[in-house]
């Protein structure tokens, strides 16, 4: 049998093979962006049905309040747990739930500066000055812009990444959740906050979800930790809510798998 001769030697091929590498590449993404269009959009219309139904007015950062609304059908007298809570009142996600809805429950910010504005405006929460972590009662530092305080964390990398500058060091005492659960003698949660700037794995590692369940949760997601979350919450049955996902690019919210009955 004859065998022909190659019609490019191997140099050739590798540049051939980046060639087309590089034009899908190209071509994909545009492609990808197409795709990715009517989903943004569906995700734009989403949050303005949400905010025709219940805004314009909301005290979280996003939309998330809407969501939290519109989950529980405007349920009163639930309970909540908010980590890395922050102001009483600007940008919380617990705020209307206390104040029209007529919840409880716990706030816990290591920024103990946020305690008299609770303790003022906020009677049915309890807040807690402590740093959740993995483990109590080591000492924990938050690093926070003196001019932005929302982007508070552990990390003073991401801190900077995200903007802040003059970082003033807040050294705080750590907790895991499932302790300040037990000294609250807490017994459910119906919506379960957690907004910590990377230290999200962390807060859910001290956190017996099996034990409490709490039928919502929020929990911000940057990309550097999203499989880490996304992992804890499939071992422990539950589901990423996918409507809330358009609605929302900050923040995942997970619900307990409770299979139809058949």
């Amino acid at each position: 049998m004859k065998i022909s001769k190659p019609r490019f030697n191997l140099v050739e091929l590798v540049i051939i093979a980046t060639a087309i590498a590089i034009v899908a590449f190209v071509f994909g993404r545009s492609r990808t962006e197409s795709r990715l269009a009517p989903f943004l959009s569906r995700g734009a219309a989403e949050l303005q049905a949400l905010q025709a139904r219940f805004g314009p007015e909301r005290n979280s950062r996003y939309g998330e309040e809407w969501l939290i609304r519109d989950f529980f059908a405007e349920q009163r007298d639930g309970v909540f747990v908010d980590v890395g809570a922050n102001h009483h009142q600007r940008d919380s996600n617990t705020f209307f739930l206390e104040k029209r809805l007529g919840w409880s429950g716990i706030a816990i910010d290591p920024q103990a500066k946020f305690a008299d504005g609770y303790a003022k405006n906020r009677p049915r929460t309890t807040f807690v000055p402590l740093f959740v972590s993995d483990s109590s009662n080591r000492e924990a530092v938050l690093h926070v812009p003196r001019n932005n305080d929302l982007i508070a964390s552990s990390s003073a990398a991401f801190v900077k990444d995200e903007g802040g500058d003059d970082l003033v060091p807040v050294r705080a005492n750590t907790t895991t959740l499932d302790d300040v659960l037990d000294r609250s003698s807490v017994s459910r949660i119906d919506f379960l906050s957690i907004d910590v700037e990377l230290h999200e794995p962390q807060v859910l590692n001290g956190f017996s979800i099996d034990k409490y369940h709490p039928r919502l949760i929020c929990i911000e997601s940057h990309p550097e930790v999203r499989q880490r979350i996304l992992d804890y919450f499939m071992a422990h049955g539950y589901v990423l809510l996918g409507k809330y996902l358009r609605a929302d690019s900050e923040n995942l919210w997970f619900a307990e798998f409770k299979p139809a009955r058949s």
